[in-house]
């Protein structure tokens, strides 16, 4: 919509009618699905072990990825997940949408839940080239271990060179702090932190509140 001193209330109407709305100053879009898997008559949950050739290698994460062009997160989510994992898309699952995550880097996640069977998760041919191994947690692990949580202040650094003059406000402005958490789970020589934690102690938390 091209924007003038002359635009219209029907013009801006128009506009939003079939607009899907964003999280303001996102500067990169990912989705990743949360994979359950039944095996043995247990829950759990599948993670993925990056390989040595993407940004932080060796670490544990769900399967996804960036959003490409004006793809629908759900949909980058199967993408990446078919791409990673080698598992066609028509076995994935999404059983539904679950919580954003947008961080102080001005990064967003958007988090699905999804299903696959044990059959295909057995039949799996991982892509080496991003995922150095994949495997299964049960979700009674989680339940019963709480992670051990560092928390660390997020705080904006203002330069002396500030415009304050142009503000009404000659002292120095009360610039807001934030914090932020790092959970850490340790499962059988396996390290699963940061963000990939994050999501999980979240849903984690959802599930048990109902």
């Amino acid at each position: 919509m091209e924007t003038d001193t002359k635009m219209r209330i029907a013009e801006l109407a128009d506009f939003l009618r079939d607009r899907r709305p964003k999280i303001m100053e996102t500067r990169q879009e990912s989705a990743v699905l949360i994979p359950f898997v039944e095996k043995d008559g247990e829950t759990h949950i599948l993670f993925e072990v990056r390989s040595d050739n993407v940004p932080q290698p060796g670490e544990v994460c769900f399967p996804g990825g960036r959003l490409e062009g004006k793809e629908r997160a759900a949909d980058c989510a199967v993408r990446e997940t078919k791409e990673e994992l080698g598992i066609p898309k028509h076995c994935i699952k999404v059983l539904g949408p679950f919580d954003i995550l947008h961080n102080y880097t001005n990064a967003t996640i958007y988090t699905f839940i999804g299903m696959l069977s044990y059959e295909d998760v057995k039949r799996m041919e991982l892509n080496r080239e991003e995922v150095k191994e994949a495997f299964l947690v049960p979700v009674s692990f989680f339940t019963e271990n709480r992670p051990y949580v560092y928390k660390y202040e997020v705080a904006p650094q203002i330069g002396e060179d500030f415009p304050y003059h142009m503000l009404d406000c000659p002292d120095k402005y009360n610039w807001r702090k934030g914090s932020c958490t790092v959970p850490i789970f340790q499962y059988e020589g396996r390290v699963i932190w940061g963000i990939t934690a994050r999501i999980l102690c979240h849903l984690l938390e959802t599930l048990k509140d109902g």
